[in-house]
């Protein structure tokens, strides 16, 4: 598995290296270079899965490192760290990109720098790739680093519009700050206990050689770093920025990678958290789960509103991770790359027939493009939360997680009741982009009459992932494999209220039922009032925006930030 692991991690590399120096040499300028090793990569990382589940062992884990620098006391190991979550990570990963890099090639395909865009989607699946299986803190950084470099090279891939450039370094600016914390955080952990690896760090914790304010403070500026990657408040303002790059970058972006890096982060170091830092954790979430959904609402473009629901999206992870619920928290982060990627893949499908990003120009083109259509609906249909599309077991799970929280701490209820509030705005703005753009009479004759379904190489990968945002079957399986254990046997006593509950096995089950009720009942008003008012006509948008005219300011400028 270490060899495999190897491999997964070199091949898009060898890809990037080929793609720079002899990629415009190559038939059909090496497009097949970095598309075939990302499928090579994938094909790798299923045997990984295989014996992750074939195990059902919660403890799976293999590691190997070596030593890469030694100055007396300080010894820097490289290390790869093979467990449930990077085998789970790796298949999302190589999937989505392996995906993208493929739709790229319908997409892309008259772009003057076609080569160069594929080695930087080379590099940037390099980067994640070593994020997910390094092992320990320094190491982690360095991928950390590189994925903001690769980002930054894609964002501003159109660097000839001044909105792509300025985009490209908003995002890499905004990161740095995030980034500086998280530094900071590391060097609280290195210079108390002596190590970056991940086991021996734990160890320490446990131990109780780093404890008390200061693991508070280090588990706060590491997270930090999250907030930045995964644009948590208030370092969110970079992400929907983003939408400047090419529509598959966009999807690479917000599905699977950059912003999946700080989530990943924090559910990979997890027992690192106190009671209090969690709580931080919580509260960022739930702030950036409601402040980015209605933000949604009043956007016209439709890359603006997918960008400002990956944002919400993220906060419902860090609510769940943040409440103590580390299964829901990553299994909504493994649905969510799935049917976000299918969804802003979607509306490359759109904006490649109409040549438009603007709804506005759009109506009534599930009769030009039926594909995109059914794959686009079933996409928002898991992101609402509807039973029993993969989206609503992670959400649900969030917030039975969020519930259990606020029974037990019933000072923090607001953080359920917030997050779900967000929840049933998800249904009615991703309900409102459908009928926006697919539903009613076209509102631009001569866009709609151009309009065309995309070809096979960009619809394939959108009806591989409409069946993995479905996938009711095997996201059980997965879900199994998340649960982590040992956390207890390294969190203080603290950390292990919020983590388990204090094992109040008659409130865990409770909350269970109502979150379930209570998402299902959510996600059906958000629908009825969404179809009430794009659909069916019966309530005036317009009508209600002039009355709120305060409020539809306020979200239209982004709250000012």
């Amino acid at each position: 598995m270490i060899t495999n692991a190897i491999l997964i991690l070199l091949l898009p590399l060898l890809a990037f290296t080929i793609q720079i120096f002899i990629g415009k040499r190559l038939p059909r300028k090496g497009d097949w270079v970095s598309t075939g090793a990302m499928f090579l990569a994938f094909f790798l990382a299923v045997p990984i899965l295989i014996q992750a589940l074939s195990s059902y062992d919660p403890n799976f884990k293999i590691t190997q490192s070596w030593e890469w620098i030694n100055f007396g006391a300080v010894n820097v190991t490289f290390g790869i760290h093979i467990d449930n979550l990077t085998a789970i990570m790796l298949i999302v990963v190589t999937l989505i990109s392996s995906l993208i890099h493929l739709y790229s090639i319908g997409y892309m395909h008259d772009d003057p720098r076609y080569n160069r865009y594929f080695a930087y989607l080379s590099i940037f699946s390099f980067s994640m790739l070593g994020l997910i299986l390094v092992d320990g803190f320094f190491g982690i950084y360095i991928f950390w680093e590189l994925v903001g470099l690769s980002s930054y090279l894609l964002i501003g891939f159109w660097f000839e519009k001044n909105s792509a450039a300025n985009a490209a370094k908003k995002a890499f600016i905004t990161n740095r700050i995030g980034d500086v914390a998280m530094f900071a955080g590391i060097l609280i952990i290195f210079t108390t206990l002596g190590v970056f690896n991940f086991e021996e760090v734990f160890r320490g914790i446990a131990d109780g050689q780093l404890s008390g304010g200061l693991l508070t403070a280090a588990g706060i500026l590491i997270f930090m770093g999250a907030v930045g990657k995964s644009a948590q408040f208030p370092l969110h303002v970079w992400l929907p920025d983003a939408m400047e790059g090419p529509t598959p970058v966009s999807a690479l972006i917000h599905a699977a990678t950059m912003v999946a890096a700080g989530v990943y982060m924090v559910g990979r170091t997890f027992v690192i958290y106190t009671a209090d830092a969690l709580l931080v954790i919580a509260y960022i979430g739930t702030i950036t789960a409601f402040m980015a959904a209605t933000i949604a609402l009043v956007q016209k473009d439709i890359k603006r509103v997918l960008a400002y629901s990956t944002v919400s999206q993220l906060g419902f992870m860090m609510v769940g991770l943040g409440t103590g619920g580390y299964t829901a928290g990553l299994f909504h982060l493994t649905t969510h790359a799935f049917f976000k990627a299918l969804l802003f893949l979607g509306s490359g499908s759109v904006i490649h027939a109409v040549h438009s990003q603007e709804m506005d120009d759009m109506g009534g083109l599930r009769k030009k493009m039926p594909i995109t259509f059914w794959t686009f609906l079933i996409g928002t249909l898991a992101i609402s939360g509807v039973p029993p599309l993969s989206g609503f077991w992670s959400k649900d799970a969030i917030l039975a997680s969020a519930l259990e929280f606020g029974m037990l701490h019933p000072t923090h209820m607001v953080i359920f009741v917030v997050t779900l509030i967000a929840a049933g705005m998800t249904a009615f703005y991703m309900l409102r982009a459908v009928y926006l753009t697919f539903a009613g009479e076209p509102r631009d004759k001569e866009k709609f009459d151009h309009a065309h379904e995309s070809p096979l190489v960009m619809t394939i990968p959108l009806c591989l992932l409409a069946v993995f945002a479905i996938g009711t079957i095997w996201w059980g399986w997965l879900e199994h494999l998340l649960i982590k254990p040992e956390l207890a046997s390294y969190a203080s006593r603290a950390s292990q209220i919020v983590v388990t509950g204090g094992g109040h096995a008659d409130v865990t089950h409770t909350a269970h039922n109502i979150a379930m009720f209570s998402s299902i009942a959510i996600a059906g008003l958000g629908i009825l009032l969404s179809t009430l008012v794009y659909h069916w006509k019966k309530i005036s948008a317009e009508a209600w925006g002039r009355r709120l005219k305060p409020i539809y300011t306020l979200l239209w400028n982004k709250y000012y930030f």
